[in-house]
C-alpha cells in the first residue's frame, strides 16, 4: 500500500500509521490498493478522536473529511472484506452538531460547551452547543442509564462549562430538532463558576459584548457573524480563483500613502517614550539639529507605515499577471467612531490589466452576487436568525440583490436626483446642500439605493477634485471626472469604490504633483507606465462593511472578533 504525502510511522498487514503533514482542505490523501479493502480510520490529537469508515476497490482511492489540522496522527486499520462497517472497538466517532441530523445505530461523542441545564427527578436535559451551528443539541441523561461518575459530574455541570458527552442520536421526543443525544455518559472538561461568568442565559447588548470580547463568539449574534463571515470569505476566494485571478499577498509595511490623505499608523523602532533619545534631523549648515525626526536611522531607513490599501501593490502583479486578487488587513487613523468605520480591517481589491470601468463594475457585480448567493445557500439558519433578531426583510433584500441587475447612474445625474428629492423638504436632511463637487454622505447614498433606485447601484464618473490621485481622468469632459465609481447598497451605502487606473505616465506625475506626492517615493509605481504601461482596472470591497450588510446588523464593531478604534485596542 502505497501514502502519498505522508510520513509511515509503522506499517504493518492490520495498522497504518501516518503522520499528517499540512492541511490539505478536503482531499488528505490518495492509497493504492491491489485488492478491495476496508478501512477505518481515526484522527487523533490532544482534543479529540474522530471516526469514519470507508471501503476501497482495487486501484487508486482517496479519502476525504471535513477535519484536518497540523500534528494530527492518523491511524488507518486495514482488512480484508469481510469487516464491517463498524468501528475497531473503543472508537467512538465524533459528530458535530451541525451533522447531528439522523438517528445512529451507536454512540457518538458530542463535545462542546452547555448553554442551559435541567435536572428533574429521574432525568436531566443538558443542552451543548460546539459553535458548528445556532441550535446546537440536547443531550438527555436518564440517570439509570448513566454510570455513577456521570452522576458525579452531573452536579458539576453549569451554563458555560464545556463538556464531553457519548450516546447514540436519536429521534427527538420533544419535537424542536430531529435529533437529541440519548446519553450514556458526559465528562465535565472544564469547569465554569455560575456566580462569576460574565454570560447569562438572558440577552445581553451589543455594547456590554464588545467588552468582553473574548467571550462573546459564545454568544448567538457574533457566533452566527462568524460563521457568514467564514463562509463570505470562502466564497470570495473561491469566486476569483475559478475567474482565473491570481492570489497575491501584499505588504503590510509601506512606504507609501496609497490614498494620497495621509491617515497613516506610523511604524517605528524608534523609543517614542524617549523624547531625549529620538535621532534628529540636522539643519541646512550642518551646525544644529532641527525638532524633526531623522528616520534614516530608524529600522527601514525611512518613514514607514501601516498600509491602507494594497493596491499599488496589486497594480504591479496585475501588470505581469493579468488578473489579480488581494484579500487582507489594512489600517487607517481615521479619528472616526461611527458605525461604519473601523481602524484595522480588511479589504479584497481585484486589479484587471487591459480593462476599463466598465469591467470592473461588471467583475464587481458577478463578485457581489456569487458571495450572496453562496451565504444564501449554506447559511440559512443563521440568516434566519439575523431576520429574526435585526433585519426582518433580511433574506428578501439578499435574494432580490441576486436576481436583479444593478443599476448605473453617472455622478452627474445622481446629483440632479438628489437636488430634486431635497427641494421638497430640505429639514429632513442633515447634509442638504448637495452640488456638483460634494462627497456623497451616507444619507445621499442610502436614499439612491432604497428610494430612488430600490436596488444596488454603480454612482460612476465622480469629480476629479474630491476622488484620488491614481484615477484616470476622463478624456470626454475637459477632465473634471474621474473614470471612478463606488457600488452603493441598500442598508449600508457604499460598498465598493473602483477606478480605472491612470495609465499615462505624464498625466499620472501631473496629478501627483498637485496633491504633494514626492514622485522618488513612487518611482517604482511609475516604472509601471515606463515599461508597457497598459490600460488597468481595479476596486476595493471593505470585508467587514460586507459582513454587515448581509448579516443586517447596523455596527460594524460586531462583523469582526476584535474591533480596534479610537480609544480601544483591547484584547
Amino acid at each position: 500500500m502505497f501514502v502519498q504525502g505522508f510520513q509511515v510511522l509503522s506499517f504493518g498487514s492490520m495498522l497504518l500509521v501516518v503522520t499528517l503533514r499540512h492541511r490539505l482542505g478536503g482531499t488528505v490523501a490518495a492509497f493504492s490498493t491491489t485488492a478491495s479493502t476496508n478501512f477505518w480510520h481515526q484522527r487523533s490529537d490532544r482534543r479529540h478522536a474522530i471516526g469514519d469508515m470507508f471501503r476501497s476497490t482495487p486501484g487508486t482511492i482517496a479519502w476525504k473529511h471535513r477535519w484536518a489540522a497540523t500534528s494530527d496522527v492518523l491511524v488507518l486499520y486495514a482488512s480484508s472484506s469481510t469487516m464491517t462497517s463498524e468501528p475497531p472497538t473503543g472508537i467512538v466517532p465524533r459528530v458535530k452538531t451541525v451533522d447531528a441530523t439522523e438517528p445512529t445505530n451507536g454512540p457518538v461523542l458530542i463535545k462542546g460547551w452547555v448553554r442551559t441545564i435541567r435536572k428533574q427527578k429521574t432525568v436531566a436535559f443538558v443542552e451543548v452547543n460546539d459553535g458548528s451551528n445556532l441550535a446546537g443539541i440536547q443531550c438527555v441523561l436518564t440517570f439509570d442509564s448513566i454510570d455513577d461518575l456521570s452522576k458525579a459530574e452531573l452536579d458539576k455541570v453549569t451554563t458555560g462549562c464545556s463538556v464531553v458527552v457519548e450516546g447514540p442520536l436519536m429521534e427527538s421526543q420533544g419535537g424542536k430538532q430531529a435529533v437529541e443525544v440519548v446519553a450514556t455518559k458526559i465528562r465535565v472538561v472544564g469547569d465554569c463558576p455560575g456566580d462569576s461568568y460574565p454570560l447569562a442565559k438572558k440577552r445581553h447588548t451589543l455594547e456590554y459584548l464588545r467588552t468582553i470580547a473574548h467571550l462573546r463568539p459564545r454568544t448567538n449574534t457574533i457566533a452566527a457573524v462568524a460563521r457568514v463571515r467564514s463562509h463570505l470569505a470562502g466564497a470570495i476566494h473561491a469566486f476569483f480563483q475559478q475567474s482565473g485571478f491570481v492570489y497575491v499577498q501584499t505588504p503590510l509595511i509601506t512606504a507609501s500613502d496609497c490614498e494620497g490623505a495621509g491617515e497613516l499608523f506610523r511604524v517605528t523602532t524608534l523609543e517614542m517614550d524617549k523624547v531625549s533619545s529620538l535621532p534628529l534631523k540636522k539643519s541646512e549648515d550642518g551646525k544644529s539639529t532641527t525638532d524633526e525626526i531623522d528616520s534614516s536611522q530608524d529600522f527601514f531607513g525611512k518613514p514607514a507605515y501601516l498600509t491602507v490599501s494594497g493596491q499599488l501593490g496589486g497594480e504591479t502583479y496585475a501588470s505581469a499577471l493579468g488578473d489579480i486578487y488581494t484579500f487582507g488587513p489594512t489600517f487607517r487613523a481615521e479619528n472616526s467612531q461611527t458605525t461604519r468605520h473601523l481602524a484595522e480591517f480588511h479589504m479584497v481589491e481585484p486589479e484587471m490589466a487591459f480593462a476599463d470601468l466598465e469591467a470592473a463594475m461588471e467583475n464587481a457585480e458577478h463578485m457581489l452576487k456569487y458571495v450572496v448567493k453562496h451565504v444564501l445557500d449554506t447559511c440559512n439558519e443563521d440568516l434566519t436568525f439575523f431576520g429574526k433578531f435585526y433585519e426582518k426583510n433580511l433574506l428578501a433584500r439578499l435574494e432580490k440583490l441576486v436576481s436583479q441587475p444593478f443599476a448605473r447612474v453617472s455622478y452627474r445625474q445622481a446629483i440632479d436626483y438628489l437636488q430634486e428629492e431635497i427641494a421638497k423638504d430640505p429639514s429632513k436632511w442633515q447634509f442638504p446642500e448637495v452640488e456638483f463637487g460634494t462627497d456623497l454622505a451616507t444619507e445621499h447614498e442610502r436614499w439612491l439605493a432604497e428610494t430612488k433606485f430600490e436596488s444596488a447601484v454603480f454612482v460612476y464618473n465622480y469629480p476629479r477634485s474630491i476622488k484620488a490621485f491614481y484615477m484616470r481622468d476622463n478624456d470626454d469632459d475637459g477632465g473634471e471626472t474621474v473614470n471612478a465609481m463606488d457600488l452603493l447598497v441598500p442598508g449600508v451605502g457604499e460598498l465598493i469604490g473602483g477606478s480605472q487606473r491612470e495609465e499615462r505616465l505624464e498625466t499620472l506625475l501631473e496629478k501627483m504633483k498637485e496633491v504633494d506626492l514626492d514622485p522618488d517615493e513612487y518611482w517604482w509605481y511609475l516604472d509601471l507606465r515606463r515599461f508597457g504601461s497598459v490600460p488597468h482596472s481595479g476596486y476595493g470591497l471593505g470585508f467587514e462593511r460586507l459582513v454587515t450588510y448581509v448579516c443586517g446588523i447596523e455596527n460594524i464593531r460586531e462583523a469582526i472578533a476584535f474591533p480596534r478604534y479610537p480609544g480601544h485596542a483591547e484584547f
